[in-house]
Parts: C-alpha cells; structure tokens; sequence
C-alpha cells in the first residue's frame, strides 16, 4: 500500500516533469498508517461536519495527498493524477482547498499549514465545549498534520506551536519528517534546531526516535498520541520520524536530488524494479485498491456519527440547529432583521471619534447578534479595542484547563494570528477576527494573502492607520500598507471616515462569504459626518458623493481622517468660486465592483479630480489620472505630535486647494496657481 503511493507520485512527477517525489515517497509509510488505520473520514462526502481534518503542510509533497485521495475513493480519478501540475486540472502544485475534494486548506508557503492546523484544532476545542453535553459528544475529530524540515525552519511553526501548546490543543497530532535534507543538501549546514526539545518546552507531547518507515512503530506512536490526548492534562503531540527522502530510489534516495525534480526515465525504472512494482504508470492492482478503498468504512462512520447527532438533536434541538448554521456559514436571521436599527443607533450618536473606537462600538452591537464571532488581537488589544461588551477570555483558566471564550490573546504573534485564523474559519463554526496595528500587517500579509486565495471570511482590525498615530515615529506609521493590501486579489480594505461608516465595514465583512476584509482604524478622533444611517447602503458600494454641489467642477475623493480634509478644502474653493464635489472611498475594492452606471455617478469620466490620502499616492493615480493630483505621502513619517506631521508633510485643506487649481488648469479650466 505504501509503494503504491511512491509510484503514482514518481509517476505523476515524471509525466509532469515538475514536482517533488521525495517527501511523498519518504513519508509513504507514515501516510500509510495513518489513513488506513486511523484517520476518520468518509470520501463521498468531504464536507462530514465530524471528519478528522489532515493538513499537508510541506505542500510541495502534494503526490503525497492525491495519491491517497484517489486511492482512498474520493472524486479524484486517475485522469486528474495524470494531469498532474497542468493546466485546470485538480492536482495543482501545491494543495488547494475548494480544488480538489479533501484538500481541507491550501498549503503553499512552508509552515502556514502547521499553524492552520492549530486554528483548526483550537475550533474542535472551542466548539466541543460550546456544543457538546453529557451523553453527546457530537464534536469529536481530531487534526492531524504532516512537516518537514522547512516548516520548521519557518518562524510562524514557532508562533503557532508555541501558542497550541500553551492551549493544550490535546486533539491536535503532528508527525515531523526527519529526513535531513532541503533544497540546498543537508541541513546540518543551516538547521541543527533540537526539535524535540523544542516542542517539550512549547508544552508538547513528543514522541522522538520513531522510525517512520516501520508500520508497527509508528502504529504505537499514534495510539500512545491519542491515549495522551484525551487525559486531563492532555497536550498536542509531535511525532519524529526519522525518514529517508526518495525511500526506493536505489540512485536518490537520501539526497537532494529527489526533493523538487523528476526521477528521469532510467532511475524511475530502477526504482520499480527496486520497489518490485511491475505495474505499468498509473496503473494500480486490484487487490490493493481494495486495501485502500475507505469509502464502506467512512460511511459506517459518518452513519455511526449521524445516528449521534439525531440522539443530540432529539435532546437539544436549539444547539444542532445553531451548530448546523454555523458550520453552514449562515449568518442568523435576526442579523438581517435588526441590522438598519442597530445601523441608526450608532449613527444617531455623532460626537467626534477614533474609528478604531468606532469599531469597538459596533462589534459590541454586532456581537450579540453573531455568536460564532472569536475575536484577538497580538498582544495589543487594548490598542486595537477588539474585546466588546460581554466578551469573554479563551485559554487557560485557573487549574491550566482550557476555558471556552470568544476572545483569545495572540501574544506578539501577528502571522501566526492571521494564518490560525484561516484554520479556524477553514474549519467553520466560527467567524474569526484579530487585531494589529497596521504598519505590522506586512508580517501577517502572507497569510491574508492565503485567506484570499482561498476565498475565507476573516476580519482583520487593522489600526492606528495613518502618520496620525503620531510620536511612535515612522516604524509604526504606515505608508505603502493600504494601497499594498488593496491590490491583494480578493482582500476587501475598509479606510472608514467616520462610526457609520465603520458599522458598514463591519457589516459587510460579515455578510460577505467569499474573502477576508481588513478594516484600516484610526487613532486620533474623527467627526460624524451621518446622524443617521439613511445612506448606509451607498457606504456599503465602497464610494458615493458624501458632499455634492451643483456643477462641480471637480471631484475631491478622500478616505478616513482625510475626508474631513477634503470636506475643509470644498469650503475654502467655495469661497474663491470653485465648485467641487466630495467622495467618500471607504472601500475602493468594493467601489470598482460596481457597475459603470453607479461609478460614473459618483466619478463621472470628464470630471477632473484630486485624490487625498495619508498614504503612497501612486495607487490614486488610477482614479484621478495623469492630470489629476494625489494629495499623499511617498516618504516614511517622523516622531512627532500628529497635527505637526499633517502640517510637516504637506497633507492639509491648503494643499489641496492647490492641487485642486493645478489639476484645473491642466484640464484648461483656469490658471493653475503655485
């Protein structure tokens, strides 16, 4: 059985000519245990609520789960094993979620996999204490992941395993590939970590010395896992298995050369012959397909867990209907009901403030409403204000057990934060969301960048947005970081002016269903510019006209705290006779989803405009064109009070009145003037 997954690896590999046949074939016995001895899972149907989730982390194997997806009976035929790598088909380089039947997360990056898992299985924990009562363990699955050397050498493995391990993430089981080898050769040149102790001081379970290519070995080491992981003080487990890279290949084996290359004809005819494998490529013998096949036993365990759920049901309807719409990832109907009243409440109130304030203001409206939020933040929530009124701490409680909550603190953990995250909501029943400042967002920017692609629903509060935040001084004012995000495929970036317009954002993150949304907040406060929610639906296109005038003869298009410059600016060309017109962009990805008919409502093709930003202003420049102007900040900030800075780097109601009659005179409407 395990030879059968080396050779639709090599085989796929070598039609393909690309690919990495070297994991696959050394963690082939590993693989083998583990799938057909103890991983619960139904092939016909990939979505089972109760399914043990498996992660790939070293995603570059990914032979590795085609073979065993196909061999184990899902909706991957031999066609798309030989179309591996190719264009459409369903074997893509690395693992995607939503691609290929099972694949429970796109692992491309090293190390995101591991720490998906660890969202994933900090959502069974959470959950099983939510849901779960005397008599009826519905919430029952485990996680289980495979590494290599590169995962580890990634720092998210540290912040995401550091953090399980103080959770006691017990159901959570992790086998390292111990091969020694990566792309360059050897690792002792550049990895000589002691990662057994490693994991034992993160709080581990570890069992080490396992020889990953002896079945019975690794047999035990899974059950002694278990056994472990369901006592008290029961604790995540990594397994160590010590590997050969390329295992059959009589000339590869052990070296670099199997990791990420075909084998070549002559040595994949060496390797058959040394594997004893006489079967033509992509062809499987009858007798260990059948070995594999786990269709009749994944549904006797789905029934099995089914027959359960309707004993719970029976006893608890309220809980598995709630349980069965969130695992959905429908948002309840009191949320559509009650949302235009809570969106007038918080408009009615239109004192001055911060929108990272703001937020916090709506999430504790929203909250009650969305059981299924989990809110953190990185060891700043405080700053960021993503704890609501009634939120309650998840992690360990008094005795060191874990205590359910709807809140957790990350600890300084920005990138493990977003890519547990993308666990979490990859494995549903929670609709998560974490806080930073902004400017840090470049170290979680690869795992929103993943929550894109994979089309996941997580919220990102991103504040403190702008040079406003002030004396921290340039290495935590944000410059590039709202255009970089914005031109991330996918991702939503929110800039709100003012509490409506924050609410919105909230709102439509929520309501959203395919992509992550970051909320850009402001430290300094803000005025209202709606005392009701009348024109929230025009909020919700991402731009509309917020201050308009008859025939404009210009556009001001400003987001956040410099929409009130802009609105500043239209005063002071009024009083010189110059008309222009104020939009608001809170969301300039949802305002180019728009249809032509609103847009050019709101910026009609021949109107000249300026653009204002606290930003890099080139990304502007695809709205205001090369006669317009960018009102903007395309060098780092300084140490210094906020209005001092506003002032120092040019972005004041002054400036743009200039650049309102410099982009007037460029279109030959008056002079420009200095």
């Amino acid at each position: 059985m395990a030879n059968a997954l080396r050779i639709l690896a090599v085989d796929a590999v070598e039609q393909a000519k690309s690919g990495h046949p070297g994991a696959p074939m050394g963690m082939a016995d590993i693989a083998q245990v583990l799938w057909h001895r103890h991983l619960r899972h139904n092939p016909a149907d990939p979505a089972w609520p109760d399914r043990d989730r498996f992660v790939l982390s070293n995603g570059h194997g990914s032979m590795l789960i085609y073979a065993l997806l196909h061999l184990t009976g899902y909706d991957l035929p031999m066609s798309e094993l030989k179309a591996f790598r190719q264009l459409h088909s369903r074997t893509a380089g690395h693992p995607e979620v939503g691609v290929t039947p099972g694949v429970e997360t796109t692992t491309g990056p090293l190390g995101q996999g591991i720490a998906n898992a660890v969202g994933m299985a900090l959502a069974e924990k959470l959950l099983a204490l939510e849901f779960n009562r005397d008599g009826h363990a519905i919430v029952d699955h485990r996680t289980w992941a495979f590494l290599g050397d590169g995962c580890l050498m990634e720092g998210i493995s540290h912040e995401a395993c550091a953090l399980a391990g103080t959770l006691k993430l017990s159901r959570l089981t992790a086998f390292y590939d111990d091969n020694g080898i990566s792309i360059d050769g050897h690792v002792e040149g550049w990895f000589t970590d002691d990662t057994p102790a490693r994991f034992r001081a993160y709080g581990w379970h570890v069992i080490a010395g396992v020889d990953g290519h002896d079945p019975v070995a690794l047999d035990a080491a899974v059950q002694q896992a278990m056994a472990q992981s369901d006592q008290p003080d029961g604790k995540p487990t990594l397994i160590c298995c010590k590997t050969v890279i390329g295992k059959g290949s009589p000339g590869k084996a052990g070296t670099h050369d199997v990791h990420g290359a075909a084998l070549g004809a002559a040595e994949v005819a060496a390797t058959r012959a040394a594997l004893g494998w006489t079967d033509a490529p992509f062809e499987i013998p009858a007798d260990i397909q059948t070995a594999w096949n786990a269709r009749e036993r994944g549904a006797a365990q789905q029934a099995q867990w089914q027959q359960r759920f309707d004993a719970y049901r029976a006893a608890h309807p309220q809980l598995a209907a709630e349980l069965l719409r969130r695992l959905r990832g429908e948002l309840s109907a009191d949320f559509a009901a009650k949302l235009p009243a809570l969106l007038e409440a918080i408009a009615a109130d239109t004192a001055p403030v911060a929108t990272r304030k703001a937020s916090q203001n709506a999430l504790s409206a929203i909250a009650p409403l969305l059981p299924e939020f989990f809110g953190g933040s990185a060891d700043l929530t405080g700053s960021n204000l993503t704890h609501f009124k009634g939120c309650v701490r998840a992690g360990p409680g008094e005795n060191g057990q874990f205590v359910w909550g709807n809140h957790l603190s990350y600890g300084v953990r920005e990138f493990g934060m977003a890519a547990i995250m993308n666990g979490m909501a990859l494995h549903g029943g929670y609709l998560p969301y974490g806080g930073t400042f902004l400017t840090f967002s470049d170290y979680s920017r690869n795992a929103i960048r993943m929550a894109a692609l994979m089309k996941q629903r997580v919220i990102h509060v991103l504040t403190h947005d702008s040079i406003g935040l002030g004396e921290d001084g340039p290495t935590h004012q944000p410059i590039e970081h709202v255009p970089s995000l914005r031109i991330i495929p996918g991702v939503h970036v929110w800039r709100p002016a003012d509490a409506l317009e924050t609410a919105v954002a909230w709102t439509h993150a929520v309501q959203r269903q395919d992509g992550p949304a970051c909320l850009a907040l402001s430290r300094q406060n803000l005025p209202s510019w709606h005392a009701n929610a009348r024109r929230a639906d025009e909020i919700a296109k991402g731009g509309y006209v917020l201050a308009d005038v008859d025939a404009p003869q210009a556009a001001l298009i400003a987001t956040g705290s410099e929409v009130m410059l802009a609105v500043e600016a239209q005063k002071l060309l009024a009083a010189e006779g110059v008309a222009v017109r104020v939009v608001s962009m809170p969301c300039t990805n949802v305002f180019d989803a728009q249809d032509a008919a609103w847009q050019d409502s709101v910026l009609p093709p021949d109107l000249p405009a300026v653009a204002i930003e606290a930003a890099h202003p080139d990304f502007w420049r695809k709205y205001v064109g090369r006669r317009g102007a960018v009102v903007g900040l395309p060098t780092f900030g300084e140490s210094a009070p906020a209005p001092q800075l506003y002032a120092h780097f040019g972005i004041t109601a002054q400036a743009v009145v200039q650049a309102v009659h410099a982009t007037l005179g460029r279109y030959g409407q008056g002079s420009a003037r200095a």
